[in-house]
Protein backbone atom coordinates (compact mmCIF):
# COMPACT_ATOMS: atom_id res chain seq x y z
CA UNK A 1 0.00 0.00 0.00
CA UNK A 2 1.37 3.40 -0.86
CA UNK A 3 2.69 5.36 2.10
CA UNK A 4 0.99 8.72 2.49
CA UNK A 5 1.80 11.67 4.68
CA UNK A 6 -0.13 14.79 5.53
CA UNK A 7 0.95 17.99 3.89
CA UNK A 8 0.50 20.59 6.68
CA UNK A 9 0.35 24.30 5.94
CA UNK A 10 3.56 26.22 6.43
CA UNK A 11 1.66 28.48 8.82
CA UNK A 12 -1.98 29.39 9.07
CA UNK A 13 -1.08 32.80 7.69
CA UNK A 14 0.79 31.55 4.66
CA UNK A 15 -1.88 29.77 2.64
CA UNK A 16 -5.61 29.76 2.16
CA UNK A 17 -7.89 26.89 1.32
CA UNK A 18 -8.91 26.70 -2.31
CA UNK A 19 -12.33 27.81 -3.42
CA UNK A 20 -14.04 24.83 -5.04
CA UNK A 21 -16.70 25.50 -7.60
CA UNK A 22 -19.28 23.86 -5.30
CA UNK A 23 -18.30 26.37 -2.56
CA UNK A 24 -18.02 23.55 -0.01
CA UNK A 25 -14.93 23.56 2.25
CA UNK A 26 -12.08 21.49 0.92
CA UNK A 27 -10.66 18.81 3.25
CA UNK A 28 -7.00 18.92 4.25
CA UNK A 29 -4.70 17.91 1.39
CA UNK A 30 -2.47 14.83 1.37
CA UNK A 31 0.54 13.83 -0.70
CA UNK A 32 0.98 10.20 -1.58
CA UNK A 33 4.04 8.34 -2.77
CA UNK A 34 2.47 6.44 -5.66
CA UNK A 35 3.49 5.78 -9.22
CA UNK A 36 0.51 7.59 -10.69
CA UNK A 37 -1.59 10.30 -9.13
CA UNK A 38 -5.12 11.04 -10.24
CA UNK A 39 -5.58 14.62 -11.44
CA UNK A 40 -6.95 16.88 -8.69
CA UNK A 41 -10.51 18.09 -8.79
CA UNK A 42 -11.01 21.33 -10.65
CA UNK A 43 -10.60 24.39 -8.47
CA UNK A 44 -11.86 27.91 -9.05
CA UNK A 45 -10.36 31.03 -7.48
CA UNK A 46 -11.24 34.68 -7.63
CA UNK A 47 -8.24 36.93 -8.21
CA UNK A 48 -8.39 40.72 -8.03
CA UNK A 49 -6.10 42.48 -10.49
CA UNK A 50 -4.80 45.92 -9.55
CA UNK A 51 -2.75 47.03 -12.53
CA UNK A 52 -2.13 50.47 -11.08
CA UNK A 53 0.15 52.98 -12.75
CA UNK A 54 3.16 53.26 -15.07
CA UNK A 55 4.34 49.85 -16.23
CA UNK A 56 1.80 48.16 -13.96
CA UNK A 57 -0.79 47.41 -16.67
CA UNK A 58 1.89 45.94 -18.95
CA UNK A 59 3.38 43.54 -16.43
CA UNK A 60 0.05 42.51 -14.89
CA UNK A 61 -1.33 41.67 -18.33
CA UNK A 62 1.59 39.33 -18.95
CA UNK A 63 1.39 37.75 -15.49
CA UNK A 64 -2.35 37.19 -15.88
CA UNK A 65 -1.76 35.17 -19.06
CA UNK A 66 0.96 33.11 -17.40
CA UNK A 67 -1.22 32.49 -14.33
CA UNK A 68 -4.13 31.37 -16.49
CA UNK A 69 -2.04 28.98 -18.58
CA UNK A 70 -0.21 27.46 -15.61
CA UNK A 71 -3.52 27.01 -13.84
CA UNK A 72 -5.10 25.28 -16.82
CA UNK A 73 -2.36 22.64 -16.69
CA UNK A 74 -3.12 21.98 -13.03
CA UNK A 75 -6.92 21.93 -13.09
CA UNK A 76 -7.29 25.52 -11.88
CA UNK A 77 -9.62 28.18 -13.23
CA UNK A 78 -9.28 31.85 -12.32
CA UNK A 79 -12.06 34.40 -12.20
CA UNK A 80 -10.29 37.73 -12.66
CA UNK A 81 -11.74 41.09 -11.75
CA UNK A 82 -9.76 44.27 -12.40
CA UNK A 83 -10.34 47.45 -10.41
CA UNK A 84 -8.38 50.73 -10.17
CA UNK A 85 -5.94 51.83 -7.49
CA UNK A 86 -3.33 54.56 -7.07
CA UNK A 87 -2.98 57.24 -9.71
CA UNK A 88 -5.37 55.45 -12.05
CA UNK A 89 -8.05 55.57 -9.35
CA UNK A 90 -7.30 59.22 -8.63
CA UNK A 91 -7.87 60.08 -12.29
CA UNK A 92 -11.05 58.02 -12.54
CA UNK A 93 -12.69 58.51 -9.15
CA UNK A 94 -10.71 61.09 -7.21
CA UNK A 95 -9.32 58.88 -4.42
CA UNK A 96 -6.31 56.49 -4.43
CA UNK A 97 -8.30 53.56 -3.01
CA UNK A 98 -11.99 53.53 -3.97
CA UNK A 99 -14.37 51.70 -1.65
CA UNK A 100 -15.29 49.31 -4.46
CA UNK A 101 -11.65 48.38 -5.01
CA UNK A 102 -11.15 47.43 -1.37
CA UNK A 103 -14.46 45.57 -1.28
CA UNK A 104 -13.63 43.55 -4.40
CA UNK A 105 -10.16 42.76 -3.06
CA UNK A 106 -11.53 41.54 0.27
CA UNK A 107 -13.99 39.22 -1.46
CA UNK A 108 -11.35 37.55 -3.62
CA UNK A 109 -8.98 34.69 -2.85
CA UNK A 110 -5.85 36.67 -3.73
CA UNK A 111 -4.81 40.08 -5.05
CA UNK A 112 -2.18 40.72 -7.74
CA UNK A 113 -0.83 44.28 -7.91
CA UNK A 114 1.30 45.87 -10.62
CA UNK A 115 2.78 49.20 -9.51
CA UNK A 116 1.65 52.49 -8.01
CA UNK A 117 2.73 56.10 -8.44
CA UNK A 118 4.15 58.50 -10.99
CA UNK A 119 5.42 62.03 -11.50
CA UNK A 120 1.93 63.21 -12.37
CA UNK A 121 0.75 62.91 -8.76
CA UNK A 122 3.97 63.78 -6.89
CA UNK A 123 2.70 67.17 -5.77
CA UNK A 124 -0.65 65.93 -4.51
CA UNK A 125 -1.52 66.30 -0.84
CA UNK A 126 -0.65 63.20 1.17
CA UNK A 127 -4.19 61.81 1.28
CA UNK A 128 -4.36 62.12 -2.51
CA UNK A 129 -1.04 60.46 -3.31
CA UNK A 130 -1.15 57.07 -5.07
CA UNK A 131 1.08 55.53 -2.38
CA UNK A 132 -1.57 56.34 0.24
CA UNK A 133 -3.88 53.96 -1.58
CA UNK A 134 -1.37 51.14 -1.19
CA UNK A 135 -0.98 51.76 2.55
CA UNK A 136 -4.77 51.81 2.89
CA UNK A 137 -5.06 48.58 0.92
CA UNK A 138 -2.55 46.79 3.16
CA UNK A 139 -4.37 47.98 6.24
CA UNK A 140 -7.77 47.08 4.78
CA UNK A 141 -6.67 43.55 3.92
CA UNK A 142 -4.96 43.09 7.28
CA UNK A 143 -1.73 41.90 5.69
CA UNK A 144 1.08 42.31 8.22
CA UNK A 145 3.88 40.06 6.94
CA UNK A 146 5.77 41.03 3.80
CA UNK A 147 7.89 38.25 2.29
CA UNK A 148 10.63 39.43 -0.06
CA UNK A 149 12.92 36.76 -1.50
CA UNK A 150 16.26 37.84 -2.95
CA UNK A 151 18.00 35.00 -4.77
CA UNK A 152 20.82 35.31 -7.28
CA UNK A 153 19.89 33.11 -10.24
CA UNK A 154 22.82 31.29 -11.88
CA UNK A 155 21.89 32.80 -15.26
CA UNK A 156 22.11 36.34 -13.87
CA UNK A 157 25.03 36.19 -11.44
CA UNK A 158 27.11 38.40 -13.74
CA UNK A 159 24.41 41.08 -13.56
CA UNK A 160 25.07 41.63 -9.87
CA UNK A 161 27.11 44.69 -8.93
CA UNK A 162 28.99 42.51 -6.44
CA UNK A 163 31.89 40.23 -7.32
CA UNK A 164 30.78 36.87 -8.62
CA UNK A 165 32.29 35.00 -5.68
CA UNK A 166 30.29 37.22 -3.29
CA UNK A 167 26.95 37.12 -5.11
CA UNK A 168 26.91 33.53 -6.34
CA UNK A 169 24.57 31.34 -4.32
CA UNK A 170 22.85 34.14 -2.39
CA UNK A 171 19.33 33.11 -1.34
CA UNK A 172 17.73 35.37 1.26
CA UNK A 173 14.16 35.77 2.48
CA UNK A 174 13.37 39.10 4.16
CA UNK A 175 10.29 38.98 6.39
CA UNK A 176 9.19 42.57 6.98
CA UNK A 177 6.52 43.71 9.42
CA UNK A 178 4.17 45.71 7.26
CA UNK A 179 1.43 47.49 9.20
CA UNK A 180 3.13 48.89 12.30
CA UNK A 181 6.15 50.93 13.28
CA UNK A 182 7.05 54.43 12.26
CA UNK A 183 4.98 54.39 9.06
CA UNK A 184 1.77 54.05 11.06
CA UNK A 185 2.65 55.13 14.59
CA UNK A 186 0.93 58.08 16.26
CA UNK A 187 1.37 60.88 17.12
CA UNK A 188 2.69 62.14 13.82
CA UNK A 189 2.49 65.39 11.95
CA UNK A 190 3.80 68.94 11.90
CA UNK A 191 3.86 71.63 14.54
CA UNK A 192 5.70 74.77 15.53
CA UNK A 193 7.97 74.68 18.57
CA UNK A 194 8.44 77.39 21.18
CA UNK A 195 11.13 78.98 19.01
CA UNK A 196 8.73 79.38 16.12
CA UNK A 197 10.47 76.65 14.12
CA UNK A 198 8.47 74.14 12.07
CA UNK A 199 8.90 70.57 13.28
CA UNK A 200 7.94 67.27 11.65
CA UNK A 201 7.59 64.17 13.83
CA UNK A 202 6.75 60.47 13.65
CA UNK A 203 6.46 57.69 16.21
CA UNK A 204 8.12 54.26 16.13
CA UNK A 205 5.85 52.01 18.17
CA UNK A 206 5.27 48.24 18.42
CA UNK A 207 3.08 46.16 20.71
CA UNK A 208 3.82 42.64 21.89
CA UNK A 209 1.09 41.07 19.70
CA UNK A 210 2.44 42.86 16.61
CA UNK A 211 5.96 41.59 17.27
CA UNK A 212 4.88 38.07 18.19
CA UNK A 213 2.81 37.45 15.07
CA UNK A 214 5.51 38.56 12.62
CA UNK A 215 8.15 36.63 14.56
CA UNK A 216 6.10 33.44 14.36
CA UNK A 217 5.76 33.82 10.60
CA UNK A 218 9.52 34.33 10.30
CA UNK A 219 10.40 31.37 12.50
CA UNK A 220 8.05 29.17 10.47
CA UNK A 221 9.63 30.25 7.20
CA UNK A 222 13.16 29.82 8.55
CA UNK A 223 12.24 26.32 9.69
CA UNK A 224 11.16 25.45 6.15
CA UNK A 225 14.32 26.93 4.63
CA UNK A 226 17.72 26.33 6.25
CA UNK A 227 16.91 26.80 9.92
CA UNK A 228 18.58 30.18 10.38
CA UNK A 229 16.84 33.40 11.40
CA UNK A 230 18.49 36.79 11.90
CA UNK A 231 16.40 39.40 13.69
CA UNK A 232 17.44 42.95 12.78
CA UNK A 233 16.78 45.86 15.14
CA UNK A 234 18.37 48.91 16.77
CA UNK A 235 18.07 47.72 20.36
CA UNK A 236 21.09 49.71 21.49
CA UNK A 237 19.16 52.96 20.95
CA UNK A 238 15.41 52.46 20.40
CA UNK A 239 12.98 51.27 23.07
CA UNK A 240 10.71 49.77 20.41
CA UNK A 241 13.66 47.68 19.24
CA UNK A 242 14.48 46.65 22.82
CA UNK A 243 11.01 45.19 23.14
CA UNK A 244 11.35 43.66 19.66
CA UNK A 245 14.55 41.82 20.63
CA UNK A 246 13.09 40.69 23.96
CA UNK A 247 10.00 39.16 22.34
CA UNK A 248 11.84 37.54 19.43
CA UNK A 249 14.32 35.98 21.87
CA UNK A 250 11.48 34.66 24.03
CA UNK A 251 9.61 33.19 21.06
CA UNK A 252 12.83 31.57 19.84
CA UNK A 253 12.52 29.11 22.71
CA UNK A 254 9.48 27.65 20.92
CA UNK A 255 11.61 26.96 17.83
CA UNK A 256 14.70 25.13 19.13
CA UNK A 257 15.45 23.82 15.63
CA UNK A 258 15.92 27.39 14.32
CA UNK A 259 19.25 29.11 14.94
CA UNK A 260 18.40 32.64 16.05
CA UNK A 261 20.79 35.58 15.88
CA UNK A 262 20.39 39.33 16.35
CA UNK A 263 22.02 42.18 14.45
CA UNK A 264 21.81 45.95 14.58
CA UNK A 265 20.39 47.43 11.40
CA UNK A 266 23.48 49.48 10.52
CA UNK A 267 25.67 46.37 10.75
CA UNK A 268 23.10 44.34 8.79
CA UNK A 269 23.18 46.88 5.96
CA UNK A 270 26.96 46.51 5.80
CA UNK A 271 26.98 42.71 6.11
CA UNK A 272 24.46 42.34 3.26
CA UNK A 273 27.09 43.79 0.94
CA UNK A 274 30.18 42.28 2.56
CA UNK A 275 28.95 38.70 2.97
CA UNK A 276 25.30 38.22 1.93
CA UNK A 277 25.53 34.41 2.00
CA UNK A 278 25.68 34.49 5.80
CA UNK A 279 21.96 35.29 5.79
CA UNK A 280 19.10 32.90 5.18
CA UNK A 281 15.92 34.41 6.69
CA UNK A 282 15.80 37.94 8.08
CA UNK A 283 12.97 39.36 10.19
CA UNK A 284 12.72 43.05 10.95
CA UNK A 285 10.39 45.98 11.43
CA UNK A 286 8.63 48.06 8.82
CA UNK A 287 11.15 50.79 8.02
CA UNK A 288 14.27 48.61 8.38
CA UNK A 289 12.65 45.94 6.19
CA UNK A 290 11.74 48.52 3.58
CA UNK A 291 15.38 49.59 3.29
CA UNK A 292 17.14 46.23 3.68
CA UNK A 293 14.90 44.40 1.22
CA UNK A 294 15.64 47.01 -1.46
CA UNK A 295 19.34 46.69 -0.71
CA UNK A 296 19.14 42.90 -0.94
CA UNK A 297 17.29 43.17 -4.24
CA UNK A 298 20.25 44.86 -5.92
CA UNK A 299 22.52 41.97 -5.00
CA UNK A 300 20.51 39.95 -7.50
CA UNK A 301 21.31 42.28 -10.38
CA UNK A 302 17.93 43.85 -11.03
CA UNK A 303 14.96 44.94 -8.97
CA UNK A 304 12.89 43.85 -11.98
CA UNK A 305 13.38 40.20 -11.02
CA UNK A 306 12.03 40.21 -7.48
CA UNK A 307 8.51 39.33 -6.30
CA UNK A 308 6.88 39.81 -2.93
CA UNK A 309 3.98 38.49 -0.90
CA UNK A 310 2.05 40.23 1.86
CA UNK A 311 -0.05 37.95 4.04
CA UNK A 312 -2.25 38.15 7.10
CA UNK A 313 -3.95 35.88 9.60
CA UNK A 314 -7.00 35.51 7.33
CA UNK A 315 -8.36 36.85 4.10
CA UNK A 316 -6.62 37.29 0.75
CA UNK A 317 -2.92 38.00 0.42
CA UNK A 318 -1.42 40.79 -1.67
CA UNK A 319 1.22 39.86 -4.25
CA UNK A 320 3.31 42.39 -6.16
CA UNK A 321 6.73 43.01 -7.71
CA UNK A 322 8.94 45.18 -5.53
CA UNK A 323 9.87 47.51 -8.38
CA UNK A 324 8.15 50.84 -8.87
CA UNK A 325 5.93 52.14 -11.63
CA UNK A 326 8.88 53.24 -13.83
CA UNK A 327 6.93 56.01 -15.61
CA UNK A 328 9.96 56.79 -17.81
CA UNK A 329 9.49 53.52 -19.73
CA UNK A 330 5.75 53.03 -19.33
CA UNK A 331 3.97 52.09 -22.55
CA UNK A 332 7.22 51.41 -24.42
CA UNK A 333 7.30 47.60 -24.04
CA UNK A 334 10.58 47.83 -22.13
CA UNK A 335 9.46 46.63 -18.71
CA UNK A 336 10.69 43.37 -17.21
CA UNK A 337 7.58 41.31 -16.37
CA UNK A 338 9.44 38.52 -14.56
CA UNK A 339 9.04 39.98 -11.06
CA UNK A 340 5.27 40.14 -11.56
CA UNK A 341 5.21 36.64 -13.04
CA UNK A 342 7.14 35.36 -10.03
CA UNK A 343 4.73 37.25 -7.79
CA UNK A 344 1.99 35.21 -9.45
CA UNK A 345 3.94 32.09 -8.45
CA UNK A 346 4.04 33.34 -4.85
CA UNK A 347 0.29 33.97 -5.10
CA UNK A 348 -0.20 30.34 -6.01
CA UNK A 349 2.11 29.03 -3.28
CA UNK A 350 1.39 31.31 -0.31
CA UNK A 351 -2.06 32.59 -1.23
CA UNK A 352 -3.76 29.50 -2.62
CA UNK A 353 -1.60 26.56 -1.57
CA UNK A 354 -1.13 25.48 -5.20
CA UNK A 355 2.50 24.34 -5.09
CA UNK A 356 2.60 22.50 -8.41
CA UNK A 357 1.29 25.46 -10.38
CA UNK A 358 3.76 27.74 -8.59
CA UNK A 359 6.66 25.49 -9.53
CA UNK A 360 5.44 25.34 -13.10
CA UNK A 361 5.71 29.12 -13.37
CA UNK A 362 9.09 29.29 -11.64
CA UNK A 363 10.46 26.56 -13.89
CA UNK A 364 9.13 28.39 -16.95
CA UNK A 365 10.94 31.59 -15.94
CA UNK A 366 14.18 29.66 -15.48
CA UNK A 367 13.76 27.97 -18.86
CA UNK A 368 13.14 31.28 -20.64
CA UNK A 369 16.32 32.64 -19.09
CA UNK A 370 18.21 29.47 -20.00
CA UNK A 371 17.19 30.04 -23.60
CA UNK A 372 18.91 33.41 -23.46
CA UNK A 373 16.00 35.86 -23.43
CA UNK A 374 16.61 39.09 -21.53
CA UNK A 375 14.86 42.42 -21.06
CA UNK A 376 17.02 45.52 -21.07
CA UNK A 377 17.61 45.65 -17.30
CA UNK A 378 19.25 42.20 -17.26
CA UNK A 379 20.70 42.15 -20.78
CA UNK A 380 24.28 41.05 -21.37
CA UNK A 381 26.27 40.40 -24.58
CA UNK A 382 25.34 37.18 -26.34
CA UNK A 383 21.76 37.18 -25.05
CA UNK A 384 18.57 37.98 -26.98
CA UNK A 385 17.12 41.38 -26.10
CA UNK A 386 13.33 41.31 -25.87
CA UNK A 387 10.54 43.54 -24.61
CA UNK A 388 7.87 42.94 -22.02
CA UNK A 389 5.39 41.20 -24.35
CA UNK A 390 7.99 38.95 -25.97
CA UNK A 391 9.41 37.89 -22.62
CA UNK A 392 5.89 36.97 -21.56
CA UNK A 393 5.43 34.95 -24.74
CA UNK A 394 8.64 33.03 -24.10
CA UNK A 395 7.57 32.22 -20.54
CA UNK A 396 4.19 31.04 -21.87
CA UNK A 397 5.99 28.71 -24.29
CA UNK A 398 7.97 27.29 -21.38
CA UNK A 399 4.82 26.82 -19.30
CA UNK A 400 3.21 24.91 -22.16
CA UNK A 401 6.22 22.73 -22.92
CA UNK A 402 6.68 21.39 -19.39
CA UNK A 403 5.77 17.91 -18.36
CA UNK A 404 3.24 17.67 -15.50
CA UNK A 405 4.85 18.65 -12.22
CA UNK A 406 5.20 15.49 -10.13
CA UNK A 407 3.80 15.43 -6.63
CA UNK A 408 6.58 15.52 -4.03
CA UNK A 409 6.90 12.79 -1.44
Amino acid sequence: MAACKANPRLLGTLTRRPRISSRRPRPASFRCCVAAVAPPAARTYGVTLLSGDGIGPEVVSVAKDVLSLAGSHEGIEFLFKEVPIGGAALDLIGVPLPEETLSVAKESDAVLLGAIGGYKWDNNEKHLKPETGLLQLRAGLGVFANLRPAAVLPQLVDSSTLKKEVAEGVDIMVVRELTGGIYFGKPRGFETNDKGEEVGFNTEVYSVPEIDRIARVAFGIARKRHGKLCSVDKANVLEASMLWRKRVTTLGQEFPDVQLSHMYVDNAAMQLIRDPKQFDTIVTNNIFGDILSDEASMITGSIGMLPSASIGESGPGLFEPIHGSAPDIAGQDKANPLATILSAAMLLRYGLGEENAAKRIENAVMEALNRGFRTGDIFSPGMTLVGCKRMGEEVLKSVDSQKPVAALC
